[in-house]
């Protein structure tokens, strides 16, 4: 006789904050998580905290733009924090600041820069989307769970009660009808987050709530080429209540009453119908 024996990967809960390295080291929001060889992911939310189930053993790497990645082996729930310390290695790479461009090495503003080889083969269907967990400072917010619904953007953070909106400019020109949405993603070929006064002096109070620079990619000598991009996804609810409608509920009532030495409360359960399925009406 041969005993069979199966062997599942017990998934667990893992919780923790990521903040950043120094003697003044500060929770950082938008940082992104996921688990190494999956598309299992989050981010961390405005307080650096972030929740994730991993299997026993999987591999936790946590990233952000301008900082070292960390891999983690984890092998029991509990928390998991994490410090992530800046990376030195992109000091010469050029930004938009203003009217013309300078290497980061020697910009004293305060720059986010997002490139178009930064999110190659990603689903990427908004333009907000393109800046998400990459932009440090940047706050994003969906508005709704619904496939490609708008977001909203803030740059550190609420700076007014009437209009926190950054100023958009795309290939030097402001925006001034409020966002970027009508841009193809595929069209963009980087994005410059101006987060402080001094970067994003020229553009005067317009650019109080910070300023988002687009560049689109230019044409380019040589043979014509086509290229498509396709993507598609299915959103459903993991789990809904199995609840009564109008009649089973006059009818539980009528039986609860009748039980109690009551009378009924309800002459004729079948004549409520159905009733509405508020499940349906906000699922």
């Amino acid at each position: 006789m041969f005993a069979l024996c199966q062997t599942f990967a017990q998934n667990l809960q893992v919780s923790g904050r990521v903040t950043s390295s120094g003697a003044t080291s500060q929770p950082l929001s938008g940082v992104n998580i996921t688990v190494k060889g999956t598309t299992n992911g989050t981010t961390t939310n405005a307080t650096g905290d972030y929740i994730i189930t991993v299997p026993q053993g999987g591999v936790l790497v946590v990233s952000f733009i301008g900082m070292s990645a960390v891999e983690r082996t984890i092998t029991s729930s509990g928390p998991q924090d994490f410090t992530l310390t800046s990376s030195t290695g992109t000091m010469d790479e050029l930004v938009v600041v203003g009217y013309g461009v300078q290497k980061k090495s020697v910009v004293t503003g305060a720059i986010s820069k997002v490139t178009a080889s930064d999110i190659d083969n990603q689903p990427i269907m908004r333009v907000e989307q393109f800046l998400q967990g990459r932009a440090s400072g940047l706050t994003i917010a969906a508005a709704s769970g619904q496939p490609g619904s708008g977001a909203t953007l803030r740059v550190r953070g609420t700076t007014s009660i009437n209009n926190s909106e950054p100023l958009y400019v795309v290939d030097g020109i402001p925006v001034d009808n409020g966002g970027i949405d009508y841009l193809n993603t595929n069209d963009i070929e980087s994005i410059e987050v101006l987060k402080d006064a001094a970067s994003a002096a020229i553009y005067g109070t317009r650019a109080a709530s910070g300023v988002i620079l687009v560049t689109t990619k230019r044409g380019r000598a040589g043979k014509t080429t086509f290229s498509y991009n396709g993507y598609y996804g299915v959103q459903r609810t993991s789990r809904r209540l199995d609840l009564l409608n109008a009649t089973e509920y006059a009818t539980l009532r009528n039986e609860a009453s009748v039980a109690d030495g009551g009378n009924i409360i309800f002459a004729d359960p079948a004549s409520l119908g159905k009733g509405t399925d508020w499940q349906d009406v906000i699922f």
